[in-house]
């Protein structure tokens, strides 16, 4: 595993920052890692995966569906779960395309009981399935408080068509070295997939309307 530089990717944050021109509101910080040598043609090299942050992000909080039934529905309100679904709910969207597409845009993470997932699959997988959001699966014996908590501070890193990876990892409120450990995680999650340096041609972090700032976070 490649040993990351802290440091440099501080200063890449903090320069970001600097040359950045004062908005009316307030402005994410977003980290870009450009692919090499990755054929996307080739179904194993695709990247879809979620990945924790350890320093949430003030204000993007990410909202988490449950679809569960029984003990685990319960389990999952007292959890906090920004919504939860039964089965009943579920088939009551067979065929109502407009209501799965409203439930894909309201929430970033659905996770469902196991035995559920035929009938997820079937009524909601047309519409989750292309964004990326199919459920991940729970089991009655899970913590779902913690797991809840750990999507809520979580981006979905995707790697598709273009070799290219993009996601927010902070706002230009918060410590830098806390954007940077945030920047740490991702890259660590991405060398389960792909190579790193080998892999990367090129690495920024940027405001949302700001200048990119290259840097090159390993020893």
């Amino acid at each position: 595993m490649v040993t990351l530089n802290l440091d440099e990717i501080v200063r890449a944050v903090e320069e970001a920052k600097k040359l950045a021109k004062p908005r009316k509101f307030k402005q994410s910080v977003d980290l870009v890692i450009v692919l090499r040598d990755v054929d996307l043609k080739r179904p194993e090299n695709r990247l879809n995966i979620v990945v924790p942050l350890p320093h949430s992000i003030p204000g993007k909080e990410r909202k988490v569906c449950v679809i569960a039934h029984g003990d685990l529905a319960v389990k999952a309100r007292e959890a906090g779960a920004d919504a939860v679904l039964t089965r009943d709910d579920v088939e009551k969207m067979a065929g109502n395309k407009k209501a799965v597409r409203k439930l894909a845009q309201t929430y970033d993470f659905f996770i469902a009981q196991r035995d559920l997932l035929p009938l997820i699959g079937r009524i909601m997988g047309p519409i989750l399935g292309p964004r990326g959001k199919m459920p991940e699966p729970i089991t009655p014996a899970v913590d779902l408080k913690a797991y809840i908590e750990r999507l809520r501070r979580a981006v979905r890193i995707r790697v598709r068509d273009q070799p290219l990876v993009m996601c927010r990892v902070g706002t230009e409120d918060m410590d830098s070295r806390k954007i940077a450990e945030n920047i740490v995680a991702v890259f660590e999650a991405i060398e389960q997939k792909f190579k790193i340096p080998q892999n990367v041609e090129c690495a920024y972090v940027k405001l949302t309307m700001g200048p990119a700032v290259r840097m090159t976070p390993w020893k």
